[in-house]
């Protein structure tokens, strides 16, 4: 068992290095972008009635004093124990705003991913079963629609539909008004009401979670669809699909098994790529619907020039791409045993 699990644990290790290496390349590009923008932090956190002595304490009290190679240093050092220092922007570490908001993030871009992978791949495979038919058509206009158009777009024609002319669903937070949250543990209102066994919080939850979720996802399922009816409509032309047909295999097991199967690691990698970039993405959906989530605290850290909150952010988001991006490539590799045993995807 450990002499077959070895390649694959040699092939997570060395994209685990991989993974070192980039995060610690971004944080020093994005420390390093953060302190050459334009604009005086202290200045900035005391306002413009501050006096010159009060914005030199300031500065002294963040370590711009001090030369950029000592911030940094200092800096990583912090950061090994998750401390990123004072958000100038909240008055709080920026560790509490990040626990805070990180969850309702974290918890959109999964809804979102679900709807994604399993409505994108869906849509995908009914387009190659029925190549050039009104289905096919449909779903590739529909495909292109949604790369075409931003999702905040889609954000807004949603919330003109379902909320305004609809009256279904909310547009706004995470709970209605009145309903109580339950108590924290992961801090995504849909598992802890599960774990809390409040049902009314939980639908609610829900229900708010619809319209953001349907609208992060939209860009990233229309480039799954498409993928998924390229790499199927290819398989279908092999021959091994005929042999299927000739030996009286139903179409659908055609579908899943000899077509789809071997389209599964461009599409598992594209997925996975894709659920990092939501991430990226959620600020303008979470500021359309008002969600309080950690895409919308890293702007406003941006637009307020808040130093450590906009490094401990792009850090973070750096840290979650890569893990992402290992657990694609496990999977990758244990479906495919030449990718471990190559060591390269």
């Amino acid at each position: 068992m450990l002499r077959r699990a070895a390649p694959t644990i040699r092939f997570l290790f060395h994209r685990l290095r991989l993974g070192l290496l980039v995060v610690l390349g971004v944080s020093v590009l994005i420390f390093a972008l953060a302190r050459v923008m334009p604009g005086d932090p202290a200045r900035l956190a005391l306002g413009p009635a501050a006096s010159a002595d009060q914005v030199a304490a300031m500065r002294t009290q963040l370590g711009l004093d001090r030369p950029i190679l000592v911030q940094y240093g200092i800096f990583v050092a912090h950061a090994l124990r998750f401390d990123f220092g004072q958000s100038l922007y909240t008055s709080r570490p920026v560790a509490d705003d990040l626990i805070e908001t990180f969850p309702a993030t974290l918890e959109l871009v999964l809804i979102a991913g679900a709807i994604m992978g399993v409505v994108g791949i869906g849509v995908g495979i009914a387009s190659a079963r029925f190549k050039d038919g009104a289905i096919d058509n449909g779903s590739r206009l529909f495909s292109l629609l949604c790369v075409a158009m931003p999702n905040f777009v889609w954000a807004l024609m949603m919330m003109l539909v379902a909320s305004y002319w609809l009256g279904v669903l909310p547009i706004d937070g995470r709970l209605t008004e009145g309903i109580k949250a339950p108590p924290e543990v992961t801090g995504m209102l849909t598992i802890d009401s599960l774990l809390a066994g409040r049902t009314d919080a939980f639908f609610d939850a829900l229900r708010h979670l619809v319209l953001p979720s349907i609208a992060l996802s939209l860009p990233g399922l229309a480039q799954l669809a498409r993928l998924t009816r390229t790499s199927m409509v290819d398989s279908y032309a092999r021959p091994y699909v005929e042999f299927a047909r000739a030996y009286g295999i139903n179409e659908r097991t055609i579908a899943l098994k000899y077509a789809l199967r071997p389209a599964s690691i461009p599409l598992l990698t594209l997925l996975g790529m894709q659920v990092v970039a939501l991430l990226g993405s959620a600020f303008l959906i979470e500021a359309v619907f008002n969600w309080p989530g950690m895409a919308r605290y890293g702007v406003q850290a941006m637009l307020r020039k808040d130093l450590n909150a906009i490094v401990a952010v792009a850090t973070l988001m750096s840290v979650l791409f890569v893990a992402f991006n290992i657990i694609v490539d496990g999977l990758v590799a244990v479906i495919d045993p030449k990718i471990r045993i190559q060591g390269r995807l």
